[in-house]
């Protein structure tokens, strides 16, 4: 099976004033086509600094990042931005709906940067609205959902331009548990029906048992045992 992410030696510093703090050491990191990955760890331990690097949000500062296909390490800024549009679709805890739009038009966002007619964006909406159960929905604006249905609408946004990789830092952090459960059994079913290839943090181990593979970090690297 084709490798979707591969990390060789990546390190990522920031500077603080005259302080250099690094965050991630000398990191590998393989992650199959079809994989599901929770990154687990504690406060501190670096695994949204290697999401962002995944997903192509944020360089490192050594070492090479391989995503798709691409060395997405090496690209311009302009050239990472088509190629996030491209092959990253994005979950975050919190939503980020429009709120002054229908959860259609919301889903529809990603696709104005395409050539996409306004009838094929339709379309597509309608089909990934489809895919997490809110059909039924598309005309509601964000006030109008709960919680959950609103994550499920950032997860049809995010499948809208069919991406190779879906990252997700902490999507059921703002959910009760019985909808948290709903949405990540959403998330598995569009790994194991759809192919979709994800890489969830997640500081909930009940959340993380949803994923194919658990890998934790510690302090910036991954904690041996782990499999990369």
């Amino acid at each position: 099976m084709n490798d979707i992410v591969s990390l060789s030696q990546v390190a990522k510093r920031y500077t603080r004033g005259k302080e250099s703090v690094e965050v991630l050491h000398s990191l590998d990191l393989k992650i199959a086509q079809g994989d599901f990955v929770a990154l687990m760890g504690p406060s501190g331990s670096g695994k949204t600094t290697l999401l962002n690097l995944i997903g192509g949000l944020d360089r490192p500062s050594d070492g090479d990042v391989t995503v798709a296909g691409e060395r997405i390490d090496r690209l311009s800024g302009a050239a990472l931005a088509r190629w996030r549009a491209r092959h990253v679709g994005f979950i975050f805890q919190f939503y980020n709906l429009m709120p002054m739009l229908s959860a259609q038009a919301n889903v529809e966002l990603p696709l104005l940067l395409t050539s996409l007619s306004a009838a094929q964006r339709r379309q597509n909406a309608q089909t990934a609205l489809k895919i997490v159960g809110l059909d039924d929905r598309a005309r509601h604006k964000p006030n109008e959902l709960s919680g959950g249905q609103q994550q499920r609408v950032a997860i049809a946004r995010a499948l809208v331009a069919d991406p190779t990789l879906l990252v997700c830092d902490e999507p059921t952090g703002d959910l009760d548990r019985k909808t948290a459960d709903e949405v990540l059994g959403l998330l598995q079913t569009l790994n194991r029906e759809h192919g979709k290839t994800i890489v969830m943090v997640t500081h909930d181990p009940k959340a993380a048992e949803y994923a194919r593979r658990q890998l934790h970090m510690d302090k910036g690297t991954l904690v041996p045992g782990n499999t990369p």
